[in-house]
C-alpha cells in the first residue's frame, strides 16, 4: 500500500473533548506490505457515555462495563503503534486521544501521522466533501451493517479507501502525495512539540510570550489548536495572521466552554496584560451627543466615557478611542453628507463668512445662511444614524449560558446595559464587577444578538435573582469561562 510499515487508526471516544473525554473503543489495522492484521477493544472509559454519543456510535455504558480499562490495554496498544506510520481519518483527533491517554499511565508515545483528509484533499481537489461518509459513498466501500462509527470498521473503510486511490490514481501518485503532507505540526524552535498535542479542540485564548516572559500577542479561536498552528502556517506565507516582531517562546492558553466565552476571555486578557501586537485602549472612550445650538441647528458635542455611562444615556453616537478619532470620523461624515464644517463644531463658525468645505462643494452654504435648520438637522441625523448606540434590548439583567452538548459543562456570563456583571457556573455566586462601558463587549453582545449559536441561551434575569448574595468581583470574573490552563 505504501512504502513502510503503517497502522491505520480509528478511535470511538465519549466526547470531542481531547482531555476531559476518554476512549471507549479502539481499531487498529497493521499493514506489512501484504500482510494485514487488524484487533480492536471496547475500553471502559471511567465515565458516563453521553446519550449523544451513545446514539451515534451505538456504544453503551452497558457494553464497556465489563471491557478493560486504557490502562490494562496501554502495553499491548503501544506495542501494535510502535515503529509504524499512524493513519487515521482526522489524525490529529485518534493521535491527540492516544497521546494523553498514554501519558496517564505514564508511558511516553510519538508517531510520524498521515491524516487521510488531507491526504483525499490532495489527490482529488475537484471533491468539497472529504469526510469518511462521502469516501464512502464516492469509493463504494462496503461497511458492514452496524460497522459505521464503530473502529475497527471505520479503520477498514480507511484502508479500502487508501487502496482504491492506488489503483484509480496509480501508486506512485498516492506516495508523492503522502510524502507532501505535513506529518508533524510546525511550531518555532525552541517549543517541546509535544505541545501541538496537548492543545485541546476546545474554544478559548491563547498567549504567545517571548523568552524574557514580555506577552506578545492574546489570541482566541474556536479551537485551540487549529487557531495556535494556524499562526505558524501563516509564518510561511499560508495564511494572513500577525507577524512579530520577536520568537515566540511560550504557548500558554485558557480553555472556554463556548466561542463567545473565549472571546470574552480575549478582551479581558488584553484589557489586563496590554500584549505588544493587540490593539487596545486604556482611557476613557468618545462619543457624541447632539445639542441644539443658535437658529435651531443640531451640533455633536463630544462627551467622555469618564464623566457620562455610554451604557444607560439615550441618543449617543459612536464609540472612539480619542478626541482626535472622534473628530476624524466628522471629517469624513462632512465630506460625504456635505455638512458644514463650521456647524460641526470642527472649525469656527464666523458670520457671512463661509466654513472650508464651502469652496470646494463640500457644503450647501449652511454656514452662509442658504439652508435651514430643519433640512441641514435632517442630513446630520442621517449620517449619524449608523452610529447611534443601541437602546439595551431588555428590561434588565441576562444571562448568556453557553453549554458543551457533548460534555454537559455549562457557564453563564451575567451583562447588564452592555457591561458585563460576572460569569459563573451553576452552583456558583454571581460576581459583580464595577466594569465600566466595554465597546469591545458592546460589539460582541450586539453580534450575538443579531445570531444566537445553537448551544447558547440568553435568559432574562429575574429580579429577585439579582438581588441574591453574590461574591465581590475584579478581574477574576470572566476567567471562569477557563475550565483549564496548560502551559507549552
Amino acid at each position: 500500500m505504501l512504502d513502510r510499515p503503517l497502522v491505520i487508526v480509528d478511535l470511538e471516544t465519549t466526547g470531542g473533548h481531547i482531555t476531559r473525554d476518554r476512549i471507549t473503543e479502539i481499531g487498529l489495522i497493521a499493514v506489512d506490505g501484504e500482510r494485514v492484521e487488524r484487533w480492536s477493544s471496547l475500553v471502559n472509559p471511567g465515565q458516563p457515555i453521553p446519550p449523544f454519543i451513545e446514539q451515534i456510535t451505538g456504544i453503551s455504558d452497558r457494553m464497556v462495563a465489563d471491557a478493560p480499562p486504557f490502562a490494562a490495554l496501554a502495553d499491548e496498544v503501544l506495542e501494535r503503534l510502535s515503529g509504524r506510520l499512524f493513519i487515521a481519518h482526522n489524525a490529529r483527533f485518534d493521535y491527540g486521544f492516544l497521546k494523553n491517554e498514554f501519558r496517564r499511565v505514564g508511558l511516553r508515545f510519538h508517531a510520524d501521522q498521515l491524516c487521510t483528509v488531507k491526504l483525499s484533499r490532495a489527490l482529488y481537489p475537484q471533491h468539497f466533501k472529504h469526510n469518511l461518509d462521502s469516501l464512502i459513498a464516492r469509493f463504494g466501500i462496503d461497511v458492514p451493517p452496524g460497522m459505521r462509527h464503530r473502529a475497527l470498521g471505520d479503520a477498514e473503510a480507511v484502508r479500502v479507501f487508501l487502496e482504491a486511490a492506488g489503483r484509480e490514481l496509480g501508486r506512485d501518485v498516492v506516495l508523492a502525495a503522502t510524502h507532501a503532507q505535513a506529518l508533524s505540526p510546525d511550531l518555532p524552535p525552541g517549543i517541546d512539540p509535544d505541545v501541538a498535542d496537548a492543545l485541546p479542540d476546545v474554544p478559548g485564548a491563547y498567549l504567545f510570550h517571548a523568552d524574557d516572559d514580555t506577552l506578545l500577542y492574546v489570541g482566541k479561536s474556536a479551537n485551540l489548536r487549529s487557531g495556535v498552528l494556524a499562526h505558524f502556517a501563516a509564518s510561511r506565507g499560508k495564511g494572513r495572521m500577525p507577524r512579530f516582531n520577536r520568537p515566540v517562546a511560550r504557548i500558554d492558553w485558557h480553555e472556554a466552554v463556548g466561542e463567545f466565552g473565549a472571546q470574552l476571555l480575549q478582551i479581558r486578557l488584553i484589557r489586563q496584560r496590554a500584549p505588544l501586537h493587540n490593539v487596545h485602549h486604556a482611557g476613557g472612550l468618545v462619543s457624541f451627543r447632539l445639542d441644539t445650538v443658535d437658529g435651531g441647528f443640531l451640533r455633536p458635542v463630544p462627551v467622555s466615557s469618564d464623566d457620562v455611562d455610554f451604557s444607560r444615556t439615550e441618543s449617543l453616537y459612536g464609540v472612539f478611542r480619542s478626541s482626535r478619532e472622534a473628530s476624524r470620523a466628522l471629517v469624513q461624515l462632512a465630506d460625504a453628507y456635505q455638512l458644514c464644517q463650521a456647524r460641526l463644531g470642527l472649525e469656527t463658525l464666523r458670520a457671512g463668512r463661509p466654513c472650508g468645505g464651502y469652496g470646494q462643494g463640500r457644503c450647501k452654504g449652511t454656514c452662509l445662511g442658504r439652508e435651514p435648520a430643519l433640512h441641514y438637522n435632517a442630513r446630520l441625523l442621517k449620517a449619524l444614524g449608523k452610529l447611534k448606540l443601541k437602546s439595551w434590548p431588555y428590561p434588565g439583567a441576562i444571562d448568556v449560558i453557553e453549554a458543551d452538548p457533548v460534555s454537559g459543562d455549562s457557564i453563564a456570563h451575567r451583562f447588564d446595559h452592555w457591561r458585563l456583571l460576572g460569569s459563573f457556573r451553576p452552583g456558583e455566586a454571581v460576581p459583580v464587577l464595577a466594569a465600566p462601558f466595554d465597546a469591545e463587549i458592546y460589539k460582541l453582545l450586539l453580534a450575538l444578538f443579531r445570531k444566537v449559536p445553537a448551544e447558547t441561551r440568553i435568559v432574562a434575569v429575574e429580579e429577585t435573582a439579582q438581588s441574591s448574595p453574590v461574591v465581590p468581583g475584579g478581574g477574576a470574573a470572566v476567567s471562569a469561562t477557563a475550565s483549564s490552563t496548560r502551559r507549552g
